[in-house]
Order: C-alpha cells, then structure tokens, then sequence
C-alpha cells in the first residue's frame, strides 16, 4: 500500500528493482514513469491456498505524469508451492497480468481459488481466467483523452466552490476530496441563450471542471453560470453531476 512519507521516485525505483521482469517494460513507459509527480497503490486481488501455501497478490500502482496524465503498473507478488521466497513481477496492463497469472499456476489453479479480495467500488469478484477472456472480445470504446494542467488545482477547486450560490452545492466531503487534487481541465460543456418564462432572454453557460487527485482518479465539479436572475445579475452555481446541472438550467429558464 502508499506509504505517505515514501517519494514517487523512490517507490518507482522500489517497484522496478524488485521486479523479475521490469526490463520487459515498453522504454517508452519508462520514459514518462520518469516524470510522475504522485503516485497511489492499492491492492486489487489476493488468493491463498491454505492447503499448499500457494499465494499470490496483484497490486495497481497509479502514477500522476509531469504531462497531465496517468499511468498504471500492475504488479504481480506471488509464493509458489515449496518456496519461502516471494517473487514479484510488473506489467503494463491487467491484461498480461491475468496471462502470467495463467502461465504460473494454469488454468485449474485459476478456477479453483478462492474469490478475491477487491477494491472498494468493484461490484463483483473478478475471476482470472474471465479477466484474460477480455483479450479476445471486442474492444470497448476508447476514453476520450484529457489534456490537464498541473498547477494549483486544489485551490481552483476551493474557488469553485466558494462562488457557488445554490443551496445544494457539494458539501465538505466533496471539498475534502478535491483537496489532494493535483491537476485540473476546464471543458465548456454548453453555451447560449434561452428565453424565460417572463419573456426575458438570459445567457447560460455550463463548464466541467475536471480534476486528478493523487490517487489517479478524476473527480469533475459541473459550474452553471446565468444571468435567470430577478435583476438580471451573473450567478453561479455547482453540482456534483452533469445531470444535475441540466436540470437546473431547465429550471432556471422555466421558473420565474
């Protein structure tokens, strides 16, 4: 797991140095892991075999670049029946994780083991062997790509909340989140002009402010700027949702 007080290029040089296999890595990746600003690590699976002593464990370790991005290692510790040493191999996608995975306890020690242990967050226990079927199926639609900026994003954050006027902003555990937020992306989502109930026309604009914290995962707050107010002033407001902010845009040019 992260140690707090353990630097990103200590725990790069930690995680590739005990690793059998690290000079299989793309030189490519290893060229922009040499420019990780944070990093997180998290246990994804764990099985034990109580009758043989089999064991092994696959951590995620998630770097935040220099370039806005994020990267993954996936590592795999392992003992294996009639040793007292434990190996560690790294690579560069779940993928060919599950395919060491097979090739070092094979297709019957995959199906037998015991359910995993998963993040929080994981709906259901992933077996091995389904997760290396995943190799032959159709491949999911791409994310889009992200350009971020690191700079002072927790307190872009924290500014964004502070100017939000609705009563039902993002409260503290949303703000305590964003705290550890690392880089940041505005999108203008929506951009126009729409007639009020009462004849007038106001200007709506929505943003995504789209944040990185320093686990790896993205966080987005939804501002709601507009001019639907009874004297025609600039207001703001913030939703934790997409769907939340279309709503009350709906509203604001309906209700007046």
């Amino acid at each position: 797991m992260s140690d707090p007080y353990e630097t990103t290029e200590a725990h790069l040089e930690r995680l590739l140095g005990r690793a059998l296999n690290s000079f299989d890595l793309p030189d490519r990746l290893v060229e922009r892991l040499g420019t990780a600003l944070a990093h997180s690590s998290s246990l994804y699976t764990t099985h034990r075999s109580p009758a043989t002593g089999v064991w092994r464990e696959t951590h995620r370790h998630t770097y935040l670049l220099a370039d806005g991005g994020s990267v993954s290692l996936w590592e795999l510790s392992y003992l294996l029946e009639g040793e007292r040493g434990v190996r560690h191999e790294v690579f560069a996608s779940k993928a060919e994780t599950c395919l060491a995975v097979s090739r070092l306890f094979g297709e019957a020690s995959a199906g037998a083991a015991p359910d995993p242990v998963l993040l929080p967050g994981d709906e259901e226990p992933e077996n091995d062997m389904a997760v290396l079927s995943e190799l032959f199926a159709d491949p999911a639609p791409a994310r889009r790509h992200r350009d971020y900026a690191v700079e002072q994003s927790a307190d872009h954050a924290r500014r964004v909340l502070r100017r939000a006027e609705n009563g039902d902003r993002p409260g503290e555990p949303v703000a305590a989140l964003l705290r550890s937020a690392y880089a940041h992306r505005i999108t203008q989502a929506f951009g126009g002009r729409q007639s009020l109930s009462d004849g007038r026309d106001a200007g709506f604009s929505l943003y995504e402010h789209a944040f990185v914290l320093v686990d790896g995962t993205e966080v987005s707050l939804w501002e709601v700027e507009h001019t639907a107010t009874p004297d025609g002033r600039h207001m703001c407001e913030v939703y934790e949702s997409e769907a939340a902010a279309r709503e009350a845009m709906e509203l604001r040019a309906r209700v007046r």
